[in-house]
């Protein structure tokens, strides 16, 4: 078994325009006479790679430790795309992935440069797919995110953002992207992982 870590580094990772930067803090340090080195930090639930709750659009949404561990962990198909995911885009990752295993069409994960449109969206949502991961810092148009957020988080999809798929080939994985359990929280980082069997 192999396994690929999909994150991003936290304190360089990427962050989403207006939100506050991780920031670290060294509270004890062996070099400096102290019994163990101890690391404070500071950081934002959506910096880097993380997951989105219903709560983070919907005041009336599941908080993040609301949302089953079902929804982070299981089979998952990563396909490759540039550009605007399309309807017609969403029904064909839909397809292909139930061709190879109906498992793997519940989590669906986009390497490159994407934006999900509305349509797309809803393709999603009908299908009650359980989670969409991307590279981006947010799953819809990074100026008009709210839409796209509405439509998917209504329909209970975690969506996982900021994840690396440098080098992953297209196809089924096991997806391990289990959040810190913040509870009341909108959303959370996560050290997301891909498996190959």
């Amino acid at each position: 078994m192999k396994v690929f870590d999909i994150s991003q580094e936290v304190f360089s990772c990427n962050v989403f325009p207006g939100d506050p930067s991780p920031e670290r803090e060294i509270k004890l340090s062996i070099s400096e006479g102290a019994v163990c080195n101890l690391t404070a930090f500071n950081m934002c639930a959506h910096n880097g790679t993380h997951v989105d709750a219903p709560y983070h659009f919907l005041n009336d949404g599941k908080t993040i430790d609301e949302v089953s561990l079902d929804k982070f962990v299981g089979y998952a198909y990563v396909f490759e795309h540039e550009g605007d995911v399309t309807k017609e885009d969403a029904l064909s990752f839909i397809k292909t992935a139930k061709s190879i295993d109906e498992r793997a069409a519940e989590r669906i994960l986009v390497k490159g440069k994407a934006t999900v449109t509305k349509e797309a969206a809803e393709v999603f949502a009908a299908e009650k797919i359980k989670l969409f991961g991307n590279e981006s810092q947010t799953v819809g148009p990074e100026n008009a995110p709210m839409e796209v957020h509405l439509i998917m988080l209504g329909a209970e999809i975690v969506l996982l953002e900021g994840i690396r798929l440098e080098g992953i080939e297209e196809g089924v994985y096991i997806l391990n992207a289990a959040p810190i359990n913040l509870g009341g929280s909108d959303g959370a980082p996560c050290r997301a992982t891909l498996m190959k069997l």
